[in-house]
């Protein structure tokens, strides 16, 4: 069997190869992000360190993390420690930026709260991340065209939980359908926040002519996602290493497509360095739509196939009685905008991915709570 480090080179590899155009415009320049310890961290953070290896040195982008670190550094980011282009500043995005703050050419905001279970334990913070946190990004971003040091690109991130449930007729669902969202229900901390966190970058975007672009995440999965985090996945693998039953608190009908990290990354960059200002594009796959159901099933085929497990999929009751509350029934993403505007192609299959998913937590089974 192959180790979590194969899985990682393998990925870094593949994410190189389909972003070199994309990379090879941030050479020399300056990059921040925020929340980059993170599940989408991990690798937002390593492929760039990864480019830089393979660079001229006069090539190598500089890359600072703004995080909290509220869980502590990673150990995955604890031995990127010391890289000469990379710094490690711990700050809470929804308090002021630091006054020392560096002239970037690029930001990607991901710091906040993404697993259902601990944004509705942390409304608050949820929303304090995704909105008072991206108008000082916002505000800082006005302020350097403002000193003549104008950024060039800038990366919200969105997610698809903003389209709520989607009617049959927009599945695949577009960008340009507007969502059906509870504003009061137990998800809104995190859908709303980010339904105005667009707003917010649409009109900083228009009135200040800023290249803010946005982008929606359709059910990322793999590597860097905490066996801790408390979404089906990682609940299901934590549950085959350990050797029993896959637990599953529903009837498993509700349907998602699954997109594997190393796709994900390279749609991201892409939206950062391509995209249109003021824009949204979904990021995912649009096949294949499995139930969660389907999604344990396949699980427990591989773990039987990787590690001999002998377990199967069992139901139980949620104690949460707001564990499914607003879960939409069907998520799968028409990604026809990134495709044609920005040759997005994803193409690891699920298959695929979900193996190098159950190698990567086989290495890494012990992870403080997401």
């Amino acid at each position: 069997m192959r180790t979590s480090q194969d899985v990682i080179n393998r990925d870094l590899e593949y994410i190189y190869n389909k972003l070199k155009e994309e990379l090879a415009r941030l050479a020399g320049k300056k990059l921040l992000i925020t929340g980059g310890a993170g599940f989408l961290g991990y690798y937002l953070v390593q492929s760039i360190l990864y480019w830089n290896e393979r660079a001229e040195e006069a090539q190598d982008i500089r890359l600072t993390v703004y995080d909290n670190y509220i869980r502590g550094v990673p150990p995955w980011l604890t031995k990127l420690e010391g890289n000469k282009n990379l710094t490690l500043i711990k700050h809470d995005i929804t308090c002021p930026l630091p006054q020392d703050i560096e002239d970037f050419q690029y930001i990607i905001h991901a710091a906040s709260i993404a697993s259902p279970t601990y944004y509705r334990k942390h409304p608050i913070e949820t929303m304090d991340a995704n909105v008072k946190g991206l108008r000082f990004l916002l505000g800082y971003c006005r302020q350097q065209k403002e000193k003549n040091k104008p950024i060039e690109g800038f990366l919200f991130f969105s997610t698809s939980e903003i389209y709520g449930n989607s009617s049959p007729e927009n599945i695949p669902t577009p960008e340009t359908y507007y969502g059906y969202v509870s504003c009061t229900g137990p998800r809104a901390c995190y859908d709303e926040s980010k339904r105005y966190g667009e707003t917010l970058c649409v009109n900083f975007a228009r009135q200040y002519d800023l290249p803010i672009k946005i982008v929606r995440p359709f059910n990322n999965y793999g590597p860097g996602l905490k066996i801790t985090d408390r979404r089906a996945l990682p609940d299901f693998a934590r549950d085959v290493l350990a050797e029993r039953d896959i637990v599953m608190l529903s009837d498993g009908s509700p349907t998602r497509t699954f997109c594997y990290v190393a796709d994900a990354i390279v749609g991201y960059y892409k939206i950062l360095v391509r995209g249109q200002k003021g824009e949204a594009y979904n990021i995912g796959v649009e096949k294949p739509e499995i139930s969660i159901a389907d999604l344990a099933a396949r699980v427990v085929d591989l773990a039987r196939n990787l590690f001999g497990h002998k377990g199967k999929v069992v139901r139980q009751l949620s104690a949460d009685t707001d564990y499914l509350a607003d879960n939409p029934s069907r998520r799968c993403p028409s990604i026809a905008k990134a495709r044609n505007d920005l040759d997005y192609d994803p193409s690891i299959p699920l298959e695929e991915g979900l193996r190098r998913s159950l190698i990567w937590y086989y290495d890494n089974r012990d992870a403080e709570d997401a």
